[in-house]
């Protein structure tokens, strides 16, 4: 199983840039309303452009637009959740961040570990950091340290899929497949555009089915 690609798609996910969009870019109320609406162009627009100015306020209506009829506005509403989510609200403590993170691009992971415990202790509310400094633990082996800061991220964020997926890893890890698979299905009913955690829960449903037959 491919679990580190899986893990670094899910856990570390750094949002991308929205893209440019051909209209005038709405105001923050007009984004969120059309995010609702029929024009389809618009709820492209709002969900692409609530990722530079949504708030956590905004999240339910994002969240509920990764159900929507179009995959454009899927794509880009997942990708600006991620965008709210990285925001802690503090200048400073989102420029350690940046820091963090590229820390983590380049494998620095004991500089990253430093970093990431650095924003927890200055902002322990932002589930985020908690995120990525577990995120770290996972790459490196360290699944008890990992699996303490997810819980952390949960109680902060019940819905980020990225850490609920996160769990599966580790517990794929720890050789516990009923619990990796537990968590993979959570993380597939908050978001379900996730495909390789789809095919992940089928690979693991077919395991589990192996296992009992007692053919492995």
């Amino acid at each position: 199983m491919k679990t580190l690609a899986l893990a670094l798609a899910l856990m570390l996910a750094v949002p991308a840039a929205a893209h440019g969009q051909s209209r005038q870019p709405p105001t923050h109320d007009e984004a969120v309303a059309a995010l609702a609406g029929k024009d389809l162009e618009a709820r492209r627009q709002a969900a692409a452009w609530l990722g530079e100015i949504g708030t956590p306020a905004d999240l339910p209506a994002m969240m509920r637009t990764l159900r929507d009829p179009d995959e454009v506005v899927r794509s880009l509403a997942e990708s600006s959740i991620w965008q709210v989510w990285s925001r802690s609200g503090d200048a400073k403590v989102d420029a350690l961040f940046a820091v963090g993170v590229e820390q983590m691009s380049h494998g620095d992971a004991p500089g990253a570990i430093q970093t990431f415990t650095k924003i927890i202790q200055a902002r322990p509310d932002f589930a985020e950091g908690w995120n990525k400094r577990a995120t770290i633990y996972f790459l490196t082996g360290e699944y008890e340290k990992s699996l303490r800061d997810c819980d952390e991220v949960v109680k902060r964020n019940p819905q980020h899929w990225g850490v609920l997926s996160g769990y599966g890893q580790i517990y794929l890890r720890l050789g516990q497949p009923e619990q990796a698979l537990a968590y993979f299905q959570r993380a597939l009913q908050v978001n379900p555009n996730l495909a390789q955690v789809e095919a992940m829960i089928e690979e693991l449903k077919q395991v589990l089915i192996e296992k009992r037959k007692g053919t492995i």
